[in-house]
């Protein structure tokens, strides 16, 4: 049987996220924030957690109308309980869930190597903050929202992993190994909801390459002068795009991901990098 393509009305459709509750954690954070702005232009009711609400403030202001079907929700991802106490509010305001996006995580300068701070040195409160909270910042709202997708049956769980998953950034030992767990989790997850509860449950993930976020912009941009780090200008040069990412373009692997239009992808990490992994160097 021939079929027939599919017409703008349905593709439309398709990313109307009306009706639909998204919960994202790191919700005011920079690529959160982005994230959160698109999916209120497409009709979702959006719980943002995060554990600085301030931020968020300017956010709702940002989605304007569409803020009224917006909660900010103070959270700690690395808590059961602040987590569990988050689920019952956004329960209590949109009656379920139906996405979960964990955008929570990040880096700190006490667990990067630098001239001044060998890898032999790096403190291990350090290096455990940074694992726990993209590992364990990932797992644990998994645990508490994907529980109640499991019992009803259906859901998208898309995670926040990074190109240093498939190839480790020199300096960022705790980072890079916790987004590798990030990748490997997200498969994981992804055969686990599908075989023990309900095949209509995905999960997926996107590998952002290098994107200015307050945990890095240091680390790319001089701080008093603005201009590239020696360290930029060789992600630059290894970017065939040339450019670094915006927020922005994150969006439509997103979308495409929390929406119907990926039904039959789950277990896949997406890589969204400008062609840095698929350059190996003149």
């Amino acid at each position: 049987m021939i079929q027939m393509p599919m017409n703008l009305e349905r593709l439309l459709r398709l990313y109307d996220f009306t009706g639909q509750t998204v919960v994202i954690t790191g919700g005011t954070g920079v690529l959160g924030s982005e994230i959160a702005c698109a999916l209120a232009n497409c009709g979702a009711q959006l719980a943002i957690l995060d554990m600085r609400l301030e931020p968020g403030e300017a956010l709702l202001e940002r989605m304007g109308k569409n803020a009224e079907n917006a909660a900010l929700i103070a959270v700690d991802v690395l808590k059961l309980d602040s987590l569990r106490n988050a689920a019952k509010e956004v329960l209590e305001k949109f009656g379920k869930v139906d996405c979960l996006v964990n955008a929570a995580g990040g880096n700190q300068p006490q667990a990067t190597t630098g001239p001044e701070l060998k890898f032999f040195d790096l403190p291990i409160d350090a290096l455990r903050w940074v694992f726990d909270l993209n590992i364990l910042g990932t797992i644990l709202p998994c645990q508490v929202f994907g529980k109640m997708m499991a019992e009803r049956g259906s859901g998208i769980v898309l995670n926040i992993s990074s190109m240093n998953s498939f190839r480790p950034l020199t300096r960022i030992p705790a980072y890079s190994a916790a987004k590798a767990g990030v990748s490997n989790f997200t498969q994981w997850l992804a055969v686990h909801m599908a075989h023990e509860y309900s095949p209509r449950i995905r999960v997926n993930a996107i590998a952002p390459g290098f994107f200015v976020t307050n945990q890095n912009r240091f680390l790319l941009h001089d701080r008093e002068t603005g201009n590239l780090t020696a360290r930029g200008q060789s992600i630059i040069a290894h970017t065939p795009m040339g450019r670094f990412g915006d927020p922005d373009d994150l969006l439509g692997a997103v979308l495409w991901l929390l929406s119907p239009a990926s039904a039959f992808v789950t277990g896949t990490i997406v890589p969204i990098d400008g062609g840095f992994s698929a350059y190996s160097g003149d």
